[in-house]
């Protein structure tokens, strides 16, 4: 499982005191989902992102699906302006990780929620174009990972990528 962390010198040291998310749970990065079978199909669930509903004929199919989904969710409460909700943490649960370039721009969007920052004043403070910042925090839009961690370290903020056994 990839595992992504944000800080100033790490994430949440600097993000913990101005949000809802933890430097336990921000390192997780992903979320509990549950399946449940009816009938022909498998239906997923994530508790922590009711918006997240998807199946799949299979249990496989269904999580390949319920990633779409979350990431596709996320994307509506960047969308919104609403706070990411932080990943529950479920004994025996089947997690679905975020992809690492969501992860990390879902950690920008909650970095600039955190410090009240809405999209023009996070370009003027990028020295970009509000359009250049809305890609930046667009779930679906074509950004490059580094472009991200540039736009986190001109917050103050670092980023860190691992990996560990699943």
């Amino acid at each position: 499982m990839a595992v992504a962390a944000f800080g100033k010198r790490t994430f949440w040291g600097k993000l913990a005191s101005h949000s809802h998310w933890s430097m336990a749970r921000l390192m997780r990065l992903a979320y509990p989902v549950h399946l449940e079978r009816h009938s022909d199909t498998v239906v997923a669930t994530f508790p922590d992102i009711p918006e997240a509903l998807t199946e799949g004929a299979t249990e496989d199919e269904a999580l390949a699906e319920a990633k779409d989904c979350l990431v596709a969710a996320l994307g509506g409460y960047v969308q919104d302006g609403r706070p990411i909700p932080v990943p529950s943490q479920g004994a025996g649960t089947t997690d679905v990780a975020l992809p690492e370039l969501v992860a990390a721009k879902v950690a920008l969007y909650e970095a600039a929620r955190a410090r009240r920052l809405d999209v023009s004043s996070l370009a003027l403070r990028l020295g970009c174009s509000r359009r250049a910042v809305r890609r930046l925090l667009d779930v679906d839009g074509p950004s490059r990972l580094h472009e991200v961690e540039t736009a986190l370290g001109s917050l103050g903020d670092h980023m860190q990528l691992g990996v560990r056994p699943a």
